[in-house]
């Protein structure tokens, strides 16, 4: 950690280190660092024990980034199990003094952009997402944005559900869907690109705000979040299944619509994939129309 010193102290960064797991989330939590490192190599606890133990303490905002280092080059599975820990990056050796330094004033300044909110009361506190206020505010943003700029704006509503028949009782569904809202909530963290606008709407539902996607774009944005839950390192659990609506104008400013109207037409299209089961016609994703809105 001498090494991380030397770059951050003289770019002004105050320090402060410790030398074991223990002691680490004993500093973190009287501190509340905006920024924390943890050596994959610890002395008495595994480095990505001690990333989980963080990211389940209340005292340590979701907000807060959580950097894994190693003296070595980390291996992929290395880098994968701090993520799925809740790492948001992994440094290794030799260091690249310039690049870490502006990657650390960017998850900084990312962190204070989350904290101000929170404090305005705009996150969710579960998910460290927008609440539907802050997406409301933020979406109006991105929208003045895009019609200043005649671009293209969608919005994107996903939902975990679960499939009916699978012979679990009331209960167990619940729970099943509860690991799926908090697994997808950490999914789209992840994934989100950095001028997307992320929030949680409902008890399940969570909305994408894009900029300079088109309906093309918001349709593939969707099957890329699917193809991600699928994978084994964010696999939702048995029978639960996304569903994706959404609605995308080309030129936000000829639209004439409001972020808002976005919104409900997605969710508009949401409803119509779960109608579409009920019916018998399955589809998980579906772009919004006029003539099934009315249907």
């Amino acid at each position: 950690m001498r090494s991380y010193q030397s770059i951050l102290g003289p770019s002004g960064f105050a320090v402060l280190q410790a030398y074991t797991g223990r002691k680490g989330l004993e500093r973190a939590r009287l501190a509340r660092p905006d920024i924390i490192l943890v050596d994959l190599d610890l002395p008495d606890i595994d480095g990505v024990a001690v990333c989980r133990q963080l990211r389940s303490d209340p005292a340590i905002t979701a907000s807060t980034p959580i950097i894994m280092t190693t003296a070595g080059h980390p291996s992929r599975g290395q880098r994968l199990e701090a993520l799925r820990a809740g790492a948001w990056d992994f440094v290794g050796h030799p260091i690249d003094a310039e690049e870490l330094l502006l990657r650390f004033h960017a998850y900084v300044e990312a962190k204070f952009d989350a904290d101000h909110a929170r404090e305005e009361g705009l996150l969710d506190e579960l998910t460290g997402l927008y609440n539907l206020r802050g997406l409301a505010r933020r979406a109006r943003e991105i929208a003045s944005h895009a019609s200043r700029r005649s671009g293209a704006l969608a919005c994107v509503i996903v939902s975990p559900e679960v499939l009916e028949g699978d012979g679990q009782e009331a209960g167990a569904q619940d729970d099943a869907v509860q690991e799926a809202v908090a697994r997808l909530a950490d999914l789209l963290k992840k994934s989100g690109r950095a001028s997307d606008v992320i929030g949680k709407i409902g008890n399940t539902e969570f909305a994408v705000f894009a900029p300079d996607t088109d309906e093309g774009g918001a349709a593939s944005l969707a099957k890329r979040l699917a193809e991600a839950i699928e994978r084994s390192d964010v696999a939702m659990p048995a029978r639960v299944k996304l569903r994706a609506g959404y609605h995308a104008v080309g030129d936000f400013r000829e639209s004439s619509l409001e972020p808002v109207d976005l919104l409900k037409r997605a969710s508009s299209a949401l409803y119509q994939t779960r109608r579409n089961r009920t019916n018998g016609a399955e589809s998980w994703i579906q772009g919004f129309s006029l003539e099934l809105s009315q249907s």
